[in-house]
């Protein structure tokens, strides 16, 4: 009995062990959350692809995506330490230094803002500046309070007397051909060809000039300086997720966006997939050569320099604190494009 006990030990103590390992493991992945800024879609794929594969896994981080929409405040719950990541702007982020309020860019998925503004396919609207002879174009008032700033500053034409409210139905626009409306690159254009049964000329402002980054990873600052291993792996293992959503199967993260938005549609994620990749909304710029979510200082520093150009910032705010440019840019998950 004595050399059976003795015999058995060594796969009982590695079968412990092994319990021991797997629970260690287990207990050392970080719980991390990330807001995103609207209802889960092909825009926020790669998060949802770095929890469906295991990429966030790989890392060390147990990840919960706290989804937006109409009556979410992530950005809120950012600022008061609800969450740990959220989907910012650098608009919103240089606004929060002039109030003092300590939130940081580390990452810039969208390398171009997928801001567009459609026009009707029959009435000589051929290039973005052709839009200021159109008498109407429907926005909403974020939009009229930046980018149509911009816009009238770098082409002649364009005036407050064309702006209308945008509802968020196409339906005014639809039915007013020397019209034009604001939209989403991935998103609005579709929904038109739907309802109308033509394709409309569709204008991205970031072909045109307009140069702020979009869909960030953004943080608190302190987070930065007590765990910047931690920002990190988020980091790396998001933009890792960004290349597999694009490039590898991501019908297991299009099934997790569906779940969180029941009313997205096979044919919407794969509309919006295709002009992410047409346009180069991730990859163009330095992304194209240093990797997805790079953020350069050049590239921040155009937009800021635009913007109080149009009195949307004041000139000696420090835009520097609104962005860290340590944690990208380095390649990272390059090799997973296929």
């Amino acid at each position: 009995m004595r050399n059976l006990l003795k015999s058995n030990a060594i796969p009982v103590m590695a079968g412990l062990g092994a319990l021991v390992a797997a629970s260690t493991q287990v207990a050392a992945a970080d719980k991390v959350t990330y807001g995103t800024n609207w209802l889960a879609q092909a825009e926020h794929g790669g998060f949802y692809q770095a929890v469906a594969d295991g990429t966030y896994a790989k890392h060390g981080l147990d990840v919960t995506i706290v989804q937006g929409g109409p009556n979410a405040a992530n950005g809120a719950l950012l600022i008061s330490g609800k969450i740990d990541f959220f989907m910012g702007s650098p608009q919103a982020e240089i606004s929060a230094v002039e109030q003092g309020i300590p939130i940081v860019d580390v990452a810039a998925i969208f390398q171009k803002d997928p801001q567009v503004l459609i026009a009707h396919p029959d009435q000589s609207i051929e290039k973005f500046e052709d839009l200021a002879k159109l008498p109407t174009i429907f926005m909403g008032k974020d939009g009229y309070l930046t980018y149509f700033e911009w816009m009238k500053a770098n082409f002649p034409g364009f005036k407050d007397e064309q702006y209308k409210p945008y509802n968020f139905s196409p339906a005014p626009f639809l039915a007013d051909k020397q019209s034009a409306q604001q939209g989403y690159l991935t998103s609005e254009p579709y929904e038109i060809e739907k309802q109308a049964g033509w394709t409309p000329k569709v204008f991205l402002l970031a072909d045109s000039g307009y140069s702020p980054y979009s869909t960030m990873i953004t943080t608190q600052a302190s987070l930065i300086e007590t765990k910047p291993e931690l920002v990190q792996r988020f980091v790396d293992a998001s933009i890792e997720g960004w290349y597999n959503y694009l490039y590898g199967d991501n019908a297991k993260a299009n099934a997790l966006i569906k779940t969180d938005n029941p009313e997205m549609t096979d044919g919407q994620i794969a509309y919006s997939i295709g002009k992410m990749k047409e346009y180069g909304i991730l990859e163009s710029g330095a992304a194209l050569e240093k990797g997805i979510g790079c953020i350069t200082e050049e590239h921040y520093k155009k937009f800021f320099d635009d913007s109080v150009a149009i009195k949307l910032f004041k000139a000696e705010t420090d835009y520097k604190k609104a962005f860290a440019a340590q944690f990208t840019c380095k390649g990272v998950g390059m090799a997973l494009k296929k």
